[in-house]
């Protein structure tokens, strides 16, 4: 079996608006964690566009915020067809639904308690093929890209352009990861550099140091710029949308996904912090030994605190039966909107942090990434 998963650094289009509408949503959250936002951003050449819901004791200056996460991405420079300086910022943003509003606030017809913010299914997964408890393609393809920021923000390869991907192909036998069938690098680069050049300047400063020797063989195959050339790239070459990069987000395709996206949206909105949760009780189900694999599902109805349904799947590789797993999670974790916003401390600016290189597998820091702790390995073991 051959499994493929992709990533993007935070100069791809869609991540320029993902990144833009966290950093409105943490900026308002900053001066009021019960601020309900729903902000989305498009970007094409000279433009960004903000649209959305924002119901805020706070104000904020839309514009600033918009042209400084442009500006720190590294598109400021008008050579790069896209210049946080200097592009024009608009934005069309409204008040929340009340009848939305009514059901989060917790008055709504069927609970006298937070509310889902929507109706929804969000999953959550976790496997021991990492470290991070993650699937293995995903991961490297992350590093990679986040790799290519890296040489191209510290100097060594300063002729990158923000704008680029990855994509790893790993070969599995019984899902062990066995080697790296192929892996794709395409990469922005400033003008008047040779496809050779750009080639051996990524697999040495790039591939090398991120993918393990132990996953290259004589079949694995590289390609890097597969066109020949990536010099038009960002809002330039491509019209950006929040939310368009949702597996790159989250499994890169191995787990199944509810189809919300994250960015730009506050806690109550559980497409997102539900979404997270899952993947907290996902990870925890498999640092306690319970299973190798396991993937969490939640749905809710509007204005509903408790969830309409919870489910477990182990894929078989659970040490008891998924039903038990399931029990045992309903006696550890309170899926209710509230309480796992709660415990996850989802009220503060983290967000803009998470809309580029994944939401998952990352290394908690602070207040950040708090899903990915697994602090309920025992209590689900004395559940179980």
């Amino acid at each position: 079996m051959i499994f493929s998963s992709e990533s993007v650094t935070e100069g791809h289009p869609d991540k320029i608006c993902d990144q833009v509408s966290d950093a409105i949503l943490d900026a308002l959250l900053e001066k009021d964690p019960s601020s309900r936002v729903a902000c989305e951003t498009l970007v094409k050449t000279g433009m960004v566009v903000l649209a959305g819901e924002v119901t805020s004791e706070a104000w904020v200056d839309f514009t600033a915020i918009a042209r400084k996460a442009v500006i720190d991405i590294g598109f400021d420079n008008s050579d790069y067809g896209f210049d946080g300086n200097t592009c024009a910022v608009l934005a069309a943003v409204e008040a929340q639904s009340p009848e939305i509003s009514q059901g989060v606030s917790g008055h709504g017809v069927y609970s006298q308690e937070q509310g889902a913010g929507d109706q929804g299914m969000m999953f959550g997964f976790a496997c021991d093929q990492s470290t991070e408890l993650m699937p293995l393609p995903i991961m490297l393809s992350h590093r990679l890209t986040k790799q290519l920021s890296d040489v191209r923000k510290n100097g060594t390869l300063s002729w990158l352009r923000p704008d680029g991907k990855s994509q790893v192909s790993i070969q599995y036998d019984k899902k062990q990861a066995v080697s790296a069938k192929a892996i794709v690098i395409s990469t922005q680069h400033d003008p008047g550099h040779t496809h050779s050049q750009i080639t051996e300047a990524i697999i040495e400063h790039v591939i090398k140091p991120i993918v393990p020797e132990s996953l290259m063989s004589t079949d694995t195959t590289i390609y890097v710029n597969p066109t020949g050339s990536f010099v038009t790239g960002g809002p330039m070459g491509d019209c950006g949308l929040t939310g368009r990069k949702i597996i790159v987000d989250t499994y890169g395709g191995w787990g199944r996904h509810g189809g919300g996206a994250f960015s730009g949206k506050d806690p109550s909105k559980v497409d997102r912090s539900a979404a997270y949760y899952a993947r907290y009780i996902a990870k925890n189900i498999v640092a306690a030994e319970l299973a190798k694999e396991a993937e969490v599902q939640l749905a809710y109805a509007i204005g509903v605190a408790k969830p309409v349904s919870l489910l477990v799947n182990s894929f078989g590789t659970g040490t008891k039966s998924d039903e038990d797993i399931t029990a045992a999670v309903d006696r550890v974790f309170d899926c209710r909107p509230h309480a796992l916003i709660e415990s996850l401390g989802l009220l503060k600016p983290i967000y803009a942090t998470t809309a580029a290189y994944g939401h998952f597998g990352r290394v908690a820091k602070g207040d950040h990434f708090s899903w990915e702790k697994t602090d309920k390995v025992e209590a689900l073991k004395a559940a179980i």
